[in-house]
C-alpha cells in the first residue's frame, strides 16, 4: 500500500521539470542535493542550470573574468561550476586575490595574498622574503626573516562581499623550523570598516601553544584564580572563562589559520580593514610563512 510520503511524491512528478526547478531555486544548494534522491524529475530538475544559475552570485561572470584562467575554467554546468568554485579558489586580479564560494550558501568569499597586503618592511630581504610552495595558493608567498615590528594589513571593498552576510577573517600562515620570538608574545589583530570603530583582540601565533604545555599553563592560572577568588568569597572561574588565549587552528589544506575577527555586511558602504600587529614588544621574531588574510562566510547551518 502506498504511503502517505509516496503518494505525495508520485503529485509532485506530474508537474513539468521546470516547475519543480523553479520551486528547488528558491531554496539552497544542499536542499537542492538533498531533494535529488527523491524522484528521476526531482534529479533531472535539481541538475538543471536553472536552479544553479540562482545560486551563483549574480556577479559570479565579472569576477571569473578577472581570472587569466577563465577562458580555460572547466565546467560543463552551473552546477558543476558552482562546486569547482568551491572546491578550487580561482586567482583573479593579478594573481594577487583568490575567489571562491561558501559550499552550503554560495557566499562570496575571497584571499588576499601577500602582494595585496600592505606588509611593512616586506621588498627589504633582510626581513622578509618571497617564496614558492607546492600547497601553497598564490605563485609567491612572504616569508619572515626577522622584525621587531610586525604590521600587517589588508583591505576589501565591502561591495564585493555578499550582503546581509557574516564573515570572518582569518590570517593563513605557517612555521618555519626556525621559528622564534611568538612564545608567550600575543599581537593584536582588529577588524572593521575604515574610518569607523574597529573589533581588537589578543590572539597568539604561537604554534606550540597548544597540547600539554598549554594545559598546564592554564591550569596554574586556574588555580591561582580559583585561590583568589575563595579568599575573597567570589565564585571560581569555569576553565572557559580561564583559557581566553586565542591560538591558531590547522585547516583542510594543512595550513593554519588564526581567526582575526568578525563583520557583518549589512548596508555599509566601504572598505573592510584587517590587521596583525607587534609593535610594542620591541623583540625580534621570525620563522613565519604568510599565505594570505582570508575573508570568509560563516558557514551556514
Amino acid at each position: 500500500m502506498a504511503t502517505a510520503e509516496t503518494k505525495a511524491v508520485g503529485l509532485f512528478d506530474v508537474l513539468p521539470e521546470g516547475c519543480v526547478a523553479n520551486v528547488l531555486s528558491f531554496t539552497s544548494p544542499s536542499d537542492a542535493c538533498r531533494s535529488s534522491s527523491v524522484s528521476t524529475t526531482f534529479r533531472s530538475a535539481a541538475d538543471s542550470d536553472a536552479v544553479w544559475d540562482r545560486f551563483l552570485p549574480p556577479e559570479c561572470e565579472s569576477i571569473i573574468s578577472r581570472s587569466a584562467d577563465s577562458s580555460s575554467l572547466p565546467f560543463s554546468s552551473k552546477k558543476e561550476l558552482y562546486l569547482r568554485l568551491c572546491d578550487h579558489p580561482l586567482l583573479i586580479d593579478d594573481g594577487k586575490k583568490s575567489f571562491f564560494l561558501e559550499k552550503r550558501s554560495g557566499k562570496k568569499c575571497f584571499m588576499l595574498s601577500p602582494k595585496e597586503l600592505l606588509v611593512v618592511w616586506i621588498e627589504n630581504p633582510r626581513y622578509w622574503k618571497w617564496t614558492s610552495l607546492p600547497d601553497a595558493r598564490f605563485p609567491e608567498v612572504a616569508e619572515l626573516i626577522s622584525v621587531c615590528w610586525l604590521e600587517i594589513r589588508g583591505k576589501i571593498s565591502t561591495c564585493m562581499l555578499s550582503p546581509a552576510t557574516l564573515y570572518a577573517t582569518y590570517l593563513v600562515f605557517k612555521p618555519t623550523t626556525e621559528l622564534y620570538g611568538f612564545n608567550y608574545h600575543p599581537v593584536e589583530v582588529t577588524v572593521g570598516l575604515v574610518g569607523a570603530e574597529v573589533h581588537k583582540r589578543m590572539v597568539y601565533l604561537d604554534t606550540e601553544g597548544g597540547g600539554s604545555e598549554r594545559s598546564q599553563i592554564v591550569r596554574r592560572r586556574g588555580i591561582g584564580l580559583f585561590n583568589r577568588a575563595r579568599i575573597l568569597g567570589f565564585p571560581a572561574p569555569q576553565p572557559q572563562e580561564i583559557d581566553d588565549a586565542r591560538y591558531p587552528k590547522k585547516r583542510g589544506d594543512g595550513w593554519l589559520e588564526i581567526e582575526l575577527g568578525e563583520f557583518f555586511n549589512g548596508e555599509e558602504n566601504g572598505e573592510l580593514e584587517m590587521s596583525v600587529l607587534e609593535l610594542k614588544g620591541g623583540h625580534w621574531k621570525g620563522g613565519l610563512i604568510v599565505q594570505g588574510i582570508e575573508i570568509r562566510a560563516k558557514e551556514s547551518k
